[in-house]
């Protein structure tokens, strides 16, 4: 059975910094590809970013420059660093996985299994 459990959300002011990390077990995590997605308030889900089975990383535009994501094969685990936060990246952050998912993934759709969220508030 496949688990994503996502760790690390919490109150940070503009411009300060949090780091999210998601735990896979279940899988074959080297064959795994794992994304980010958040939902604000009132809004649907979007993509955040995406880290292939392959090691090939991709951000939406709202995030690049801003945003790192990483995996570490040996520990089943991603992290997102997210630094200069904005009180519009408030939002329910979600981890995904999906096997072999392609670099392109970029609905929900695209995978099929999804950690519980993480609550990431940014305000003063």
């Amino acid at each position: 059975q496949v688990q994503l459990v996502e760790s690390g959300g919490g109150l940070v002011q503009p411009g300060g910094s949090l780091r999210l990390s998601c735990a896979a077990s279940g899988v074959t995590f080297s064959t795994y590809t794992m994304a980010w997605f958040r939902r604000a308030p009132g809004k649907e889900r979007e993509f955040v970013t995406i880290i292939t089975w392959l090691d090939r990383v991709d951000y939406a535009d709202s995030v690049k420059g801003r945003f790192t994501l990483s995996r570490d094969n040996a520990r089943n685990t991603v992290t997102l660093q997210m630094n200069s936060l904005k009180p519009e990246d408030t939002a329910v952050y979600y981890c995904a996985g999906q096997w072999r998912g392609a670099l392109y993934s970029r609905t929900p759709d695209d995978f099929a299994d999804w950690g519980q969220g993480t609550q990431v508030d940014v305000s003063s």
